[in-house]
């Protein structure tokens, strides 16, 4: 195994510093040539794709921005959150950018928990889905039976039945055409599917084991207003309570645990591990724990070795490591893979690609311009099957840590335990709930339940 330094991986680029990136190329993309789109691609049967934002933040502006900067004929026409305040400043950003693009009137403004379903009866084709992922089964079955194409944001749930629901909505979408993505977007730089072709050839050799860390300096936080109900509260600190974001482990690790289950094209059989809360306590941080440490076991063997945390003052790294007989790869979100193959050079394979500078920062445009070019050919397109999946294989992992026990796949893909509220409305009251000191328990190794 070969040593780890700090200088193995690269700092992470935070969604919102993607879209400041961007936008200095934006200009010079959206002047490029349009294609044309199918008439039978989409239900308003023109040829502009006309798009609703879900999900207001740093990633729903982000996921637009690349919809807009695609050599497509993209309109974005109506716009959804929770909050108003931030979907105001969404709008603005993007309008300044693609004058021509962005026509979000004030009718077709909608805020509040509701908002979702009144965006998509909008006139729209194409949803994007980029709420806290708690939402995102309840939606994705709305968008689906209204019959729109839906590019959503990972995770696609944050429990069980919430993977199931996606699974089930799936199966309509699949029957009525529809074109499905989902923002795993590793799927779609070009290294990564390089080395993993190479790896899926024979070029290590047997897969013994791999690799993972996702490690951060700390999350963000928001603290509580004044006159916020509970669920105002976490709603809007939603990346720090377990329903809502389904904890470090399942918001962030998923994307390494997708291209795990990529390689090794399965997903695994059972986890154990451990994890806790050392820097989050405070009123602040919610339910969620900081750190996580798993070990997943695949069919014939193969295991992954992944770590998660968000902690300050710690190495931060973004990268996945797979071990063969006959060598090694070192993949990094933000940096070039490198094959190293025994008794050849290494191999590298660079992150920035050709002159369709968008694309070269990452896959986040890459994964929207696959979908688009899908949609624009009527071509089948759909990656709910794998996002569920690899949602749930991150699902499994914090069942093992929370519960540290040792937890197997079949029981954990049936488990009922829902974490969502069952009635989703300002004046409802959510599952976790402060203490007297204002500290939100969390899990308990050795006490909690693992399904």
């Amino acid at each position: 195994m070969n040593t780890i330094t700090s200088s193995s991986c690269r700092a992470a680029i935070s969604r919102r510093g993607f879209l400041k990136q961007t936008s200095a190329v934006a200009a010079g993309a959206v002047a490029a040539s349009r294609l044309p789109i199918a008439r039978s691609a989409h239900a308003a049967g023109s040829d502009t794709i006309r798009v609703a934002l879900i999900g207001c933040g740093g990633r729903g502006s982000g996921a637009a921005l690349n919809a807009l900067v695609s050599k497509t004929n993209v309109k974005l026409v109506a716009m959804a959150d929770a909050f108003r305040e931030r979907l105001d400043g969404s709008l603005k950003q993007l309008a300044s950018r693609f004058p021509q693009q962005v026509d979000v009137p004030e009718e077709r403004k909608f805020d509040g928990l509701d908002a979702c379903e009144k965006a998509m009866d909008a006139g729209v084709d194409l949803v994007i889905l980029a709420e806290p992922p708690a939402f995102r089964p309840a939606h994705f079955e709305a968008a689906v039976k209204a019959g729109k194409h839906v590019f959503m944001e990972k995770p696609v749930a944050t429990d069980a039945p919430g993977v199931r629901r996606i699974q089930a909505a799936n199966e309509e979408a699949r029957k009525k055409r529809l074109v499905v993505g989902v923002g795993l977007h590793l799927r779609h730089e070009a290294r990564f599917q390089e080395i993993v072709k190479r790896l899926h050839d024979g070029a290590i050799g047997t897969i013994s084991h791999l690799r993972a860390y996702e490690n951060v300096h700390a999350t963000w936080t928001r603290p509580r207003r004044p006159g916020q109900t509970e669920m105002q509260y976490q709603v809007h600190n939603w990346w720090n309570f377990n329903w809502l974001s389904g904890d470090t482990i399942v918001q962030r690790g998923v994307h390494y645990l997708d291209v795990a289950n990529w390689i090794l094209k399965s997903h695994p059989i059972r986890a154990q591990g451990m994890g806790g809360r050392r820097a989050g306590v405070d009123k602040d941080h919610g339910d969620i724990f900081d750190h996580h440490a798993v070990e997943f076991e695949y069919p014939g063997g193969a295991r992954l070795f992944g770590w998660w945390r968000e902690v300050p003052n710690t190495w931060t790294c973004f990268s996945h490591n797979v071990h063969g007989t006959k060598g090694r790869a070192e993949i990094q979100a933000f940096a070039d893979g490198v094959l190293h193959v025994n008794g050849k050079p290494p191999q590298r394979f660079a992150r920035q690609l050709g002159q369709d500078k968008p694309r070269a920062f990452s896959g986040w445009q890459a994964e929207m311009d696959d979908m688009l070019v899908a949609l624009m050919a009527g071509r089948p397109y759909n990656e709910a099957d794998y996002g569920a999946t690899s949602t749930m294989t991150a699902i499994l992992g914090r069942m093992a840590t929370y519960s540290g026990q040792v937890v197997e796949w079949d029981p954990a893909i049936n488990s009922n335990v829902n974490l969502v509220p069952d009635r989703l409305s300002w004046d409802a009251v959510p599952q976790p709930k402060s203490g007297p000191d204002g500290i939100y328990p969390c899990a308990m190794p050795g006490v909690t339940k693992p399904c």
